[in-house]
C-alpha cells in the first residue's frame, strides 16, 4: 500500500476564546507522503523540500518508519509492516518547524491501526499523542505538553484527524472545565507533488517553515502586550522513543 506524494495548500486558523479573544489565520502548505517512499527533489530544487528522520521522533540515525514503529511498541501496539502516511512540513532552505506532524499507521490489511500526532513547541521540545480514532477520524487525549506560554497543560484535546483525501480537514479543540479556550483548524485541497505544484507552493509561501515560526512568535508578542498572563513552562519529561 504505497502512494504518490501530494501537497496540500493549507489555511490554518487559531482561535483563542478565553481569557482574551484572539484569532488569526495564515496560509502555508504541507506534504503528504508515504514514509517508505519519501520524495527526493532533483538538483536545484532540492533545498525546497528535504525530509530527515532527525526532524521527527526517535533516533535521528534511523529511518522514520523504524522510529514510528518503535514508539508504537512503547504504547503496546505491534505494527505488522502496514503503510505509514505522514502529513508534515519539509525542511526548506535548511530550516524546519513542524508544530504538528501526523502519522496515519495502517495494518498490512489496509485497516487504520492508529494515528500519531507529533507536536513541537518553539522551545525545541516534542511530544507524541497516540489516538485510536473512530470512523469519522475523531479521538481524544489528555493534554500533556506545554505548547503556548499562555496555556498550561490541563485539559483534554479533542481531535478530528480523518485520513486526507481530495480535501484535508483537521481540527484540534482544547476542552477545559466545560469550555473550549482554544481551537485550531487546518484545511486544504490535495495537489500532486509535481514540479510545477512544488514551485507554486514555494512561491506562494516562501520559506514556509520560517514564516510559520515567525508568525506564531508575533502572535505571542501581541498576546503578551495585551497582558495575557504567562504560564511558567514546566519540565517536560522525555518520552521513550520520542526524544
Amino acid at each position: 500500500m504505497t502512494m504518490d506524494a501530494s501537497i496540500y495548500r493549507t489555511s490554518i486558523s487559531h482561535v483563542r476564546r478565553t481569557p482574551l479573544k484572539n484569532a488569526f489565520t495564515y496560509r502555508s502548505y504541507s506534504w503528504f507522503v508515504d514514509v517508505d517512499n519519501l520524495p527526493r527533489l532533483p538538483g536545484l530544487l532540492r533545498p525546497l523540500a528535504v525530509f530527515r528522520a532527525g526532524d521527527h521522533l526517535g533516533d535521528p540515525d534511523a529511518d522514520i518508519r523504524s522510529n514510528v514503529e518503535r514508539y508504537l511498541r512503547t504504547q503496546g501496539i505491534e505494527p505488522d509492516g502496514g503503510a505509514i502516511h505522514m502529513l508534515t512540513s519539509a525542511r526548506v532552505f535548511g530550516y524546519v518547524f513542524n508544530p504538528l506532524t501526523l502519522f496515519w499507521c495502517y495494518r498490512s490489511t489496509g485497516e487504520l491501526q492508529c494515528v500519531v500526532a507529533e507536536v513541537h513547541n518553539t522551545y525545541g521540545e516534542r511530544h507524541c499523542y497516540l489516538l485510536h480514532t473512530d470512523p469519522g477520524g475523531r479521538g481524544s487525549v489528555p493534554k500533556a505538553f506545554y505548547v503556548s506560554p499562555f496555556n498550561d497543560v490541563d485539559g483534554q484535546y479533542r481531535m478530528k484527524l480523518p485520513a486526507p483525501g481530495d480535501r484535508l480537514a483537521v481540527s484540534i479543540v482544547l476542552e477545559r472545565e466545560g469550555q473550549r479556550p482554544f481551537v485550531a483548524t487546518m484545511d486544504g485541497r490535495r495537489r500532486p507533488a509535481t514540479i510545477s505544484n512544488i514551485l507554486a507552493a514555494a512561491l506562494t509561501v516562501p520559506a514556509a517553515p520560517l514564516l510559520v515560526s515567525a508568525l506564531i512568535r508575533v502572535q505571542g508578542i501581541k498576546l503578551w502586550a495585551r497582558r495575557l498572563p504567562v504560564v511558567a513552562r514546566p519540565h517536560h519529561p522525555s518520552q521513550e522513543a520520542v526524544q
